[in-house]
């Protein structure tokens, strides 16, 4: 007998208990080898004081299985409780997040019927570590980290991902006119890594001209790497631009474990009604079967499925006169799919799958650490005031600093106000006094001695960052930006 394996599944809310049933039932019936193993995960587990919507016995199974089939979940509102796919992406480490979102002309109304574009996104960094603060009574940052290991291994997965699955093109979006330092470095490692990959052709564009350029003209890509936030939205808008959400399934990947999920939400609104599609839920449970090397069964499902959209046997969703024959619900759609197991679809090409299991191996091919020479050239320093102008707040502030550390200008949300400052400048509470040395390196006692300073004239400083040359070169953007 084929190995069986383990596998770890939640139901989750709203239509997600519906959704998985219908899924299970089709695995079932096409001869899936799994041994599921069920967890109660979602809304009632975060009531239950878990603010993370998952208990430890749930994550237990999970670091055992290290395959997790999870159904939309509910997450109430408020402080205190954290996204489950953002918590099981950082705690699993699922760095790659994997959308393909593919037209199905002419049986699903869609304006692009040649779109097959894959979105692989990185899942761990950027504004979603959740690193936030409120400094003053008017200001809260988000803190926006990106690290050059984890800019690697997304992008080295999004060239692996192409080559493996015979694809043409890697695109990056990124923000690297504003975000120099930031989306500067995922850019520049992306044309550093596209090296390796000489077959494949390799491009980028600024993220807002290549949304844009998606939602007209989804023909024109093929894979899309990205970072978080980014390729949040842009995975959203290419999933409806194929005709509904509901289509698309997602996977996370990690290098030890995986998540697969649809990506759409928990439907309270329809819950219980025998409506909702589970094709985006069943997508993913294809994915997932390729990921554990069952690609047989993948492909058996996935053909079965096309073969039921073609047939016109469609959920409410998709539903439109004139393509679609039989309006069924969640339970029937599901019999559909098992009627059609062995058959291929006719108009739409067909599908096969490798059955053997896909290798990560990122970690182990992350370029060589080479230390810069790090300088610690000056401070910034954030207060809360509210005592007046900013020549005020410079006057308050200059007779404080030394040739060690001199007061060189202020800001206000990022905008330089002193000296020189542009008086049509609105200014909060919040400002950035920059100091700088006039001699050399500087020790962290001056910027003790500073804050020292500051703390007796009673000045409220809130946060300070250091600001530091690597190999002489500045590693921090200019009071204006």
């Amino acid at each position: 007998m084929r190995d069986i394996t383990p596998v770890t599944v939640a139901r989750g809310d709203g239509i997600g208990p519906e959704i998985t049933d219908a899924v299970l039932y089709v695995m079932n019936a096409a001869g899936a080898r799994l041994k599921v193993e069920e967890v109660p995960a979602g809304e009632a587990v975060y009531k239950r004081g878990h603010p993370g919507g998952l208990d430890a016995a749930g994550w237990g199974s999970i670091r055992r299985t290290r395959v997790f089939l999870k159904g939309p979940i509910t997450m109430p509102q408020g402080y205190g409780n954290k996204s489950l796919n953002v918590v099981a992406r950082t705690t699993l480490g699922l760095f790659a997040n994997v959308r393909p979102c593919v037209s199905y002309h002419p049986y699903v109304r869609t304006r692009h019927p040649r779109m097959d574009v894959v979105i692989i996104r990185e899942n761990e960094e950027d504004l979603y570590a959740g690193i936030e603060h409120r400094q003053t009574d008017d200001v809260i940052q988000s803190v926006k980290l990106i690290s050059r290991p984890g800019s690697e291994r997304i992008v080295r997965y999004a060239f692996d991902f192409a080559r493996s699955n015979h694809r043409q093109k890697v695109t990056a979006f990124v923000k690297d006119n504003v975000m120099k330092m930031t989306d500067g470095l995922f850019l520049k490692i992306f044309y550093e890594i596209a090296a390796d990959y000489p077959e494949i052709k390799a491009d980028h564009m600024i993220v807002d001209i290549g949304a844009a350029r998606l939602a007209d003209q989804p023909e024109r890509f093929d894979v899309i790497v990205t970072l978080n936030l980014y390729g949040d939205i842009v995975s959203d808008i290419a999933a409806q631009l194929t005709g509904s959400v509901g289509l698309a399934g997602s996977a996370n990947i990690g290098e030890t474990c995986a998540m697969f999920e649809a990506i759409h939400g928990s439907a309270p609104m329809i819950a219980g009604q025998g409506i909702a599609n589970p094709s985006g839920l069943l997508m993913a449970a294809v994915m997932m079967l390729v990921h554990i090397g069952q690609g047989d069964i993948a492909a058996r499902i996935h053909n079965a499925w096309l073969k039921t959209i073609e047939d016109g046997i469609h959920t409410a969703d998709i539903y439109a006169r004139g393509l679609g024959r039989v309006r069924a619900g969640t339970a029937a759609f599901a019999e559909a799919v098992v009627e059609r197991l062995g058959q291929t679809p006719v108009t739409m090409p067909p599908v096969g799958y490798s059955t053997a299991r896909p290798a990560y191996d990122g970690i182990n091919r992350l370029a060589p650490r080479v230390r810069a020479l790090k300088e610690l050239v000056g401070v910034d320093v954030f207060l809360q005031w509210s005592g007046g102008l900013p020549d005020d707040l410079a006057e308050l502030v200059l007779p404080l600093s030394t040739d060690a550390l001199k007061l060189t200008s202020i800001s206000n949300r990022s905008q330089r106000v002193w000296p020189d400052g542009n008086a049509d400048v609105f200014c909060t509470d919040h400002w950035r006094c920059r100091f700088l040395t006039q001699h050399g390196p500087v020790q962290h006692g001056a910027i003790v001695d500073l804050l020292g300073r500051l703390a007796a004239a009673g000045i409220d400083f809130t946060q300070t960052e250091n600001l530091c040359n690597f190999d002489g070169k500045a590693g921090f953007s200019s009071p204006g930006q």
